[in-house]
């Protein structure tokens, strides 16, 4: 299949206001010409107009107290709201979203978020709801954060969970906290963290940020944790070790168990970064690998948007001696009704890390996409998504280097290293793909992988879409070798073109400084 035509620097017409549609700015690269919403104001022009006040109003000197005072009126533009609602449409399509293209970040698994989600999520029963009514009149919620609850358990083979953190570096913190307090339990909190050198960053950050020292274990040359650098790390002195399983890698750690053995044979626990459970839904468990705890990314797993789409959630599965220190409030099913476990019930907990039970909504969002698709489907769902990264990766490694030769999982690794040879580096094959309709897969990680593509097709996608990737790589790759410099001086059909990426980080400027208006 080939991509749709894209022009070269040689071939490309200029964008001007003649080659552009009526409809302002048909041409994308005439849309950095936008104006931004404060010029289109106009005198008296105000698209919302209030009848005069019926009731006396106390002045604002006795309603408020002076430190709170605005020593004049903001500068909110006069617009019409015809112009309003065209300028936000204009501008909404400038960046590059999952409902505009292909988006394979590796790790990232940015995959299609079904609008049905949203449809439940604006439900009233669940939208105009307050975490602090009154218990009788939550139960509707309370019913499934509890089925939600117990549907993670079985997902990832452990005793409970804790749906309070907000994203995956969150539940991060909530099982360092958690380990923490165990071996503190026992009177001996120990000093060290192991972790693999293919995690993800936040997974050393997260160590320090709890107080451990992190000891990086190394990878062997077929990407699997080194058991003898493992070994060779293992002491009393060890709280844990963290582990992403499939790796930022794409592999499956196939000695998982050999591994709990060791962390366990020295008193640790093992804790799973979930952030790849894509590929294991229905397939294995954590819990049967010998994992402790483990977080779980409704906003990659289980389509809850993230990133600019919106708020993520991390949720917590740990085994049976992890229970007492969970965070609270936390919902438990007494009977026929749904109760809220409050500190005074758990005294042992390491206390609230997020307001109230965590983010509603993204638990809504997520449930939904579980009850579409059941046991089967989920089931399903990480099989596509395998069979996709497969697919890809077996296109692919005929025209770039393959890091690990190994059947993938959800994602691949691929190596620019040669075309940099011939002076094109990842980034620039990031930004030409761009031409293409299509967003760039991670670039430069795992960093432990040289001129690292970490590719992640996710099991949303169309084999058509595939093939569309596929061959616009192939592209790349023919014009590396006959024509680099296309490549280096991409994008072309996008908004804005290069920029001076050390001059933009100096010297940003993100809010307006024009005239303040009257």
């Amino acid at each position: 299949m080939s991509p749709a035509p894209v022009q070269s620097p040689e071939t490309a017409a200029p964008a001007t206001p003649q080659t552009a549609n009526a409809g302002w700015g048909a041409d994308p690269r005439l849309m950095h010409d936008e104006p931004l919403i404060f010029e289109y104001h106009h005198e008296g022009n105000r698209g919302l107009a209030l009848p005069p006040l019926d009731v006396p109003a106390p002045p604002l000197a006795q309603a408020l107290p002076g430190v709170a005072l605005r020593g004049a009126l903001p500068a909110i533009p006069d617009i019409g709201e015809a112009t309003v609602v065209r300028h936000f449409t204009r501008i909404s399509s400038l960046n590059f979203h999952l409902d505009k293209g292909f988006y394979p970040l590796g790790s990232c698994t940015m995959k299609y978020n079904p609008k049905i989600n949203d449809e439940m999520a604006a439900l009233p029963g669940f939208q105009d709801i307050h975490p602090m009514a009154p218990e009788e009149g939550l139960q509707g919620a309370f019913q499934l954060m509890h089925e939600l609850h117990e549907t993670l358990k079985e997902i990832s083979g452990l005793d409970a969970v804790s749906l309070q953190p907000a994203a995956g570096a969150h539940g991060e913190l909530l099982g360092m906290l958690l380990t923490r307090a165990y071996h503190e339990s026992k009177g001996r909190p120990r000093r060290k963290v192991l972790v693999t050198d293919s995690s993800h960053g936040t997974n050393p950050a997260t160590i320090q940020l709890v107080g451990y020292e992190v000891v990086e274990i190394k990878t062997g040359p077929d990407g699997d944790v080194d058991l003898q650098k493992l070994k060779e790390a293992l002491d009393e002195d060890v709280a844990a070790m963290m582990i992403t399983n499939p790796s930022t890698l794409g592999i499956f750690e196939l000695k998982i168990r050999e591994i709990a053995a060791m962390v366990h044979g020295v008193g640790a626990l093992l804790y799973l970064d979930g952030a790849n459970l894509n590929a294991l839904v229905g397939l294995a468990r954590p819990g049967d690998m010998g994992f402790d705890i483990c977080h779980i990314n409704l906003h990659k797993t289980f389509t809850q948007p993230h990133g600019g789409g919106g708020p993520g959630a991390g949720p917590v599965a740990v085994r049976e001696m992890l229970v007492p220190f969970l965070p609270v409030p936390r919902i438990e099913k007494r009977g026929e009704r749904y109760h809220v476990v409050t500190p005074a019930e758990a005294p042992q907990s390491i206390g609230r890390i997020h307001t109230f039970f965590g983010q509603f909504g993204a638990f809504v969002r997520s449930y939904t996409y579980m009850r579409m698709l059941g046991r089967e489907g989920l089931y399903l769902m990480s099989r596509r998504a395998i069979l996709n990264a497969n697919y890809l990766r077996a296109h692919l490694e005929k025209r770039f280097k393959l890091a690990y030769r190994q059947t993938c999982m959800h994602e691949f690794v691929l190596s620019g290293v040669e075309q940099k040879k011939k002076g094109v580096r990842v980034s620039d094959i990031a930004k030409r793909l761009l031409d293409f309709g299509v967003h760039s897969p991670t670039v430069y990680f795992p960093l432990i992988v040289e001129e690292a593509l970490m590719i992640e097709p996710t099991e949303t996608e169309e084999k058509k879409t595939l093939d569309h990737f596929i061959a616009a790589m192939e592209q790349i790759a023919d014009e590396v070798d006959t024509s680099p410099a296309i490549v280096t001086g991409s994008p072309y059909t996008t908004p804005c073109g290069r920029l001076d990426e050390g001059r933009a980080a100096r010297e940003l400027v993100v809010r307006w400084t024009g005239k303040a208006l009257p």
